[in-house]
């Protein structure tokens, strides 16, 4: 009776304010969304429920399961959430594009989503170390085409002589490897800092590293 009561106070209170009604749902999703995320990262999907979740966003259990069904719908829309903002921010490069230019947005722009929001990386890897069980769509076709795309546009620049790489599903993995551990492994290299958070200069430091190293690589001085 109180589920169905915290229920039917939400649609309510949504249906009263019609003009705000798009923005009190977003806003809502938004909240429970990081609440999940959050959860999800500390206690893996098993360990994680939807009481755990709506006690983190300090909202009603009932009111989660107003946006998400069950635990399962709500974990495979953080996943979507995460995956859409990395495909916000992939770079297009085509052959005609420079090589030095879109290889070093591409190393910052990783960067920058590890230290920006270093949960995603790691609800990503956790998901993908458990055999991405809910990511095994995604994987065989979206972002393994957009990885084939990618590696023939760089393999007509080596061809070009534009860059020294002639393999560049290596590159590729290797930008994902040393952009994505800043987040995924942020205690032990906050630890090797002798820090216990990032601040301001760490991605500065590290794309000042990492962006000149990748394209000697590639040669691209």
């Amino acid at each position: 009776m109180a589920q169905e009561t915290d229920i039917n106070i939400q649609e309510t209170f949504e249906a009263a304010t019609p003009h705000n009604q798009q923005g009190i749902r977003a806003h809502n999703q938004a909240v429970i969304l990081a609440a999940a995320e959050e959860e999800f990262v500390l206690q893996g999907f098993g360990g994680a429920t939807m009481q755990s979740i709506a006690d983190r966003a300090k909202l009603p259990k009932a009111n989660i399961h107003y946006y998400f069904k069950n635990k399962k719908n709500l974990y495979q829309m953080v996943l979507h959430s995460i995956i859409q903002e990395w495909n916000d921010g992939l770079v297009t490069m085509t052959v005609d594009s420079d090589p030095k230019v879109v290889i070093e947005k591409f190393v910052r722009t990783k960067l920058h989503q590890a230290f920006a929001n270093p949960n995603r990386h790691k609800l990503f890897a956790l998901e993908v170390i458990g055999g991405a069980p809910h990511l095994h769509n995604f994987m065989s076709t979206t972002m393994k085409e957009w990885a084939i795309d990618k590696a023939k546009v760089m393999k007509v620049w080596h061809e070009q002589g534009k860059i020294g790489i002639a393999d560049p599903l290596q590159l590729l993995i290797l930008i994902w490897a040393t952009t994505q551990r800043y987040a995924e492994f942020e205690t032990e290299i906050v630890g090797l800092m002798e820090k216990t958070d990032y601040d301001q200069q760490d991605e500065t430091r590290a794309a000042d590293f990492l962006v000149p190293f990748i394209l000697r690589g590639c040669g691209l001085e």
